[in-house]
């Protein structure tokens, strides 16, 4: 069952939209504050990053997708052979159906026969304890990623609903692996008071995935037989741009930008805005059902789009475009200012 819903998931990804309808990411409110002198060379901007020991050529994740299922084979191990050769992180979907059902477990380690020097994420649910040391062991994962999707179990047929304990079993997870743990949310966002309970139960990175791009309810909602569920929670989250200010601002971890983010100009915004690394899914699985050639060109396009936007503020490397400044407007403003978070000293750094 794990294994053809697993399918059906990467078939409706594919195949129908599932984005946001009606609620964006909310970097269309963030303005970076152009420089008409920058006094830097564009040839010598440096994108590279470090995380937790592994040298990055660019500060972009493939956030987790797929596993489980055989067809999930082949767009793992394409999205693979791309992050080694361009030494870029890349993360899987859930391990659960590799742990239940050994026989799926290459759909997973095939990304680190291919991709031997990446950094490589691992994943389970909160609750799955018992799965952690075996989830780090098929991938030979550099991080062991917790995802939380509470919207997600709600709106799916077979979801499950109880959340009691989660924080403890997270906790515990922590103790039980001997590699950093991050947790990421599937499209809802993170807040700054959820930021603080992971890091104080031991979590060493946050991937916010916020509102704006992928929604797990619409997902959810083409494999239900009543679609009113789906519809109602459809654009239910709080937008990346938001989350990504609400984490960087209340814990000392490393942050990931994700959801909905589409170009190096939004990464752009997400770093300026504090995260350390973007994340992106859903353009990567419908490049993978192109071609290799397609997801280098992708990667590529980002890269350059990002240094652009560095060489327009005056940033030589990562560190640099953190402190460039920029405006927060419209309802982004509204929201991260009703939430207590002063917007004007990102204009006056």
């Amino acid at each position: 069952m794990i294994s053809d819903r697993k399918l059906e998931h990467l078939l409706i990804c594919k195949n129908y939209d599932v984005e946001f309808k009606n609620k964006t990411t909310g970097f269309e409110d963030i303005e970076l504050i152009h420089n008409a002198l920058p006094e830097i060379n564009k040839e010598e901007i440096d994108i590279s990053t470090e995380v937790f020991g592994k040298k990055l050529e660019s500060p972009l994740f493939i956030t987790a997708i797929t596993g489980g299922h055989p067809e999930a084979k082949k767009i793992n191990q394409t999205l693979a052979k791309a992050t080694e050769e361009k030494r870029i992180a890349l993360g899987v979907g859930s391990q659960r159906a590799a742990i239940v059902n050994p026989n799926l477990k290459d759909t997973y380690s095939i990304v680190r026969e291919e991709a031997p020097d990446c950094l490589l994420l691992g994943n389970i649910g909160a609750p799955q304890i018992e799965y952690a040391e075996k989830a780090v062991e098929i991938l030979d994962a550099d991080i062991l990623a917790i995802h939380l999707n509470p919207l997600q179990e709600s709106i799916q047929p077979e979801g499950d609903v109880n959340a009691t304990g989660a924080i403890d079993y997270i906790s515990r997870i922590v103790d039980c692996v001997d590699i950093p743990v991050m947790a990421k949310e599937t499209g809802c966002g993170i807040s700054a008071e959820v930021a603080i309970q992971l890091e104080d139960a031991g979590i060493s990175f946050i991937d916010v995935e916020g509102a704006g791009g992928t929604s797990w309810a619409a997902v959810e909602t083409y494999r239900a037989d009543d679609r009113y569920l789906g519809e109602t929670f459809w654009d239910w989250g709080i937008p990346t741009a938001i989350s990504t200010v609400e984490c960087v601002n209340n814990v000392n971890i490393p942050v990931i930008s994700s959801g909905g983010i589409r170009s190096g100009l939004e990464a752009a915004k997400a770093i300026a805005l504090g995260a350390d690394s973007v994340g992106m899914a859903l353009p990567f699985l419908k490049k993978s059902y192109l071609s290799h050639n397609h997801i280098i060109e992708f990667i590529n396009k980002f890269n350059e789009s990002l240094k652009i936007a560095m060489f327009l503020v005056g940033a030589s490397n990562l560190e640099e475009l953190k402190k460039s400044k920029l405006v927060i407007r419209g309802e982004t403003k509204e929201w991260l200012e009703a939430r207590g978070i002063n917007t004007t000293h990102y204009s006056r750094r």
